[in-house]
């Protein structure tokens, strides 16, 4: 049976060959690469999926972030965000709501660079954490997984 998908054009699409796990990335007009690092049998060509994983809740977070200051005219001058990615024994998490066998933790760090107030330092936080990537991440994913076969030609 082939599946059929939709007729638009998708976001992202990726390509690789069987020989390594270096990838091609096309998203939109623009072309990245990923790869995993030499020490788990990779190229190192470019970023591990984890790594554009973070990327995307980074910039996510520091667009949403900026965007918010200026649509509010707040002192903000620069934004970084820096993230970390782990699993952890879901016994040791105390917020989480699994409790058996291993959880991904992402933690952020945003710094925030200008003569903030207390109270609008605290605003943008609140605000970072409402990022759309953020919010995909934290809420249920479905993933609708299907195999493609192209009729020969």
């Amino acid at each position: 049976m082939v599946a059929q998908t939709d007729s638009k054009t998708p976001d992202i699409v990726v390509r690789g060959g069987a020989d390594s796990f270096e990838q091609e990335i096309i998203a939109g007009k623009h072309r990245l690469v990923a790869d995993e690092p030499a020490s788990a049998g990779g190229g190192d060509a470019g970023p591990d999926p984890y790594d554009y994983l973070l990327a995307s809740l980074g910039v996510c977070t520091s667009m949403t972030v900026g965007f918010y200051a200026r649509r509010n005219h707040l002192p903000l001058e620069k934004i970084t965000v820096s993230l970390w990615h782990s699993r952890i024994h879901a016994k040791d998490c105390e917020d989480c709501e699994t409790k058996q066998g291993m959880v991904d933790r992402i933690e952020v760090e945003v710094e925030l660079t200008g003569a903030l107030t207390a109270e609008e330092r605290v605003k943008l936080m609140e605000i970072a954490g409402k990022c759309p990537v953020h919010r995909t991440l934290t809420s249920e994913i479905n993933i609708r997984l299907r195999a493609v076969e192209k009729s020969p030609a």
